[in-house]
């Protein structure tokens, strides 16, 4: 039984996959009908999860400066906030990545993917007793979709041309095809909302499965169980606790003395000593996640290719991954995609540390002084100590790079996306298309490093709408080599999603979507004894 069988039979024990469902995937996974039978049978009779129990979370990511409205969802610790009282009409599949329906029970395209129509689920309701309705789902795509809402999903949803209801459909129209539509709706922004939250974006009012009952911006969210809950697959503790911990020598020391159930970033060079703990247990998922340095292509000295070139060479990726990640990774090549995605372009020359080259460029770029480097330990896990290491490897190029450690609290604010060159993050999307129209698209509100060509655009728009995968894939390539060699991402790593739970914890699925179980973590997991 591989990891994806071990998933569905887990969904089944929980009560999540009927029969049918189960021998469907089962067998699409490779298992015979009678193997897969046998295991529904087994997994149907083994325990239920546990349910009960208050759970503590000690998450780093949160900041003053948090927002309760989904459209502004910024930081770890809202990602996982918003996953606790907010459904999605799609999710995606753990193992796999697929598409797989929540809010929306199914969906059909028109022939060409430029006409989308998802059934609605109905008898579904709002945490304030109202029924969720097409209205409602209309509303919140529609708010989204508007500038004025500051949404980070916006440039994901740039393509959609009309928002209707039609019965208890919703049809989307699109001005170009896109195969990728349902995964677009993955996206942690779009969580349905009465009125679409346009009386009350700050309410967090939604259809998960825990109500929040409080909420100390960047210091602690706390939820109760929602008992009206659609779903009897997840939601198995009786109240949630989330606490923000931007410390990591506090997040360990809370897990350990038992104050926490489950911490996330956990720094890999903290992992052994983790792992000496009698009750605690490392969870590592590899994924899409990448550690990055952005520079912006719009601003001096950036704004040279040749400045951009260098920086880039001037990148020891092996050393990273090994000093930074503790091997718990894998080297990036400065565009962010890796193999788990599919259509993935590949024969792409990886990029080597070259101080040779790096000092070419950056004697062809006719920059002179110090670089600016802004970062800070919420960045990503070890931030500093990268950007330390990255200033020593710039120094065989004669490159000098200043280093500014930032404060932790207002880093999502008043560095990232602010500030020329810093250190940051992305979790991944579920596509290709949503990574990069995320951030690279030129109109994107994210795009974190100004990199904006229309060339690049018009590559996207093909590759959106083309139904032949073998030239899909060719423009994702093209896309991929334009943003390496002349975007302003340096992308040393890929890193494995490193967090820790107390062994109490069980049932916690190992998601390739994003960190923290795709943010789901507290809506999947239960307590034991």
């Amino acid at each position: 039984m591989n990891d994806y069988t071990k998933y569905l039979a887990s969904r089944v024990t929980a009560g999540g996959l009927s029969r049918r469902e189960f021998l469907g995937r089962a067998m699409a996974a490779g298992l015979t009908l009678a193997v897969a039978d046998k295991l529904f049978t087994e997994s149907a009779e083994a325990a239920e999860p546990k349910r009960g129990g208050h759970l503590k979370l000690g998450l780093e990511g949160g900041a003053a400066t948090d927002s309760k409205d989904p459209a502004k969802f910024l930081s770890q610790f809202m990602f996982c906030v918003g996953r606790c009282w907010g459904d999605m009409l799609v999710e995606s599949d753990p193992l796999t990545g697929a598409a797989v329906p929540a809010l929306a029970e199914s969906w059909e395209p028109s022939k060409d993917a430029a006409t989308w129509t998802f059934k609605i689920r109905k008898g579904v309701k709002f945490h304030n007793g109202k029924e969720m309705t097409i209205d409602d789902v209309v509303a919140t795509l529609k708010r989204h979709t508007d500038k004025a809402s500051e949404s980070g999903a916006l440039g994901v949803l740039g393509s959609i041309k009309e928002i209707k209801a039609d019965g208890g459909n919703l049809v989307l129209t699109l001005s170009e095809g896109n195969a990728d539509m349902p995964l677009l709706l993955t996206d942690y922004h779009l969580v349905i909302q009465p009125n679409g939250g346009v009386d009350d974006p700050l309410a967090s009012i939604g259809t998960g499965p825990y109500k929040l009952t409080s909420f100390e911006p960047g210091v602690r969210a706390t939820f109760e169980k929602n008992k009206d809950d659609w779903r009897t697959d997840r939601g198995y503790v009786d109240s949630i606790e989330i606490i923000g911990m931007n410390d990591a020598t506090a997040r360990i020391a809370a897990l350990s003395s038992g104050q926490v159930h489950y911490i996330n970033r956990v720094d890999p060079k903290t992992v052994d000593l983790l792992k000496r703990a009698p009750n605690v247990e490392i969870l590592s998922t590899a994924g899409r996640g990448h550690y990055v340095f952005i520079m912006h292509c719009d601003k001096a000295p950036f704004d040279n290719n040749d400045l951009r070139l260098a920086l880039k060479y001037a990148m020891d990726r092996e050393t990273m991954v090994q000093k930074i990640l503790g091997g718990y990774g894998k080297v990036g090549n400065d565009f962010p995609i890796n193999s788990t995605y599919a259509l993935f372009p590949e024969g792409i020359e990886q990029r080597a540390y070259d101080p040779d080259k790096a000092a070419f460029h950056y004697k062809k770029s006719g920059h002179s002084g110090s670089v600016l480097l802004r970062t800070s330990e919420v960045a990503f896990p070890g931030a500093v100590d990268a950007a330390v290491l990255y200033q020593e490897s710039c120094k065989k190029a004669g490159i000098e790079i200043e280093v500014k450690r930032e404060p932790g609290d207002g880093y999502w604010t008043n560095v990232w996306n602010v500030q020329p060159f810093s250190t940051s993050y992305w979790g991944g999307r579920p596509t290709q298309d949503q990574m990069y129209s995320t951030a690279y698209l030129s109109t994107a509100d994210w795009n974190d490093t100004r990199f904006k060509r229309p060339d690049f655009d018009k590559l996207l728009l093909q590759a959106r709408s083309e139904l032949d995968e073998a030239k899909r894939k060719e423009l994702y390539r093209s896309m991929a080599m334009m943003v390496r060699d002349e975007g302003g991402v340096i992308l040393p790593m890929f890193n494995d999603f490193v967090n820790a739970s107390t062994k109490q914890v069980k049932g916690y699925v190992h998601d390739i979507g994003n960190d923290m179980s795709n943010g789901y973590v507290a809506t999947r997991v239960w307590l034991e004894a």
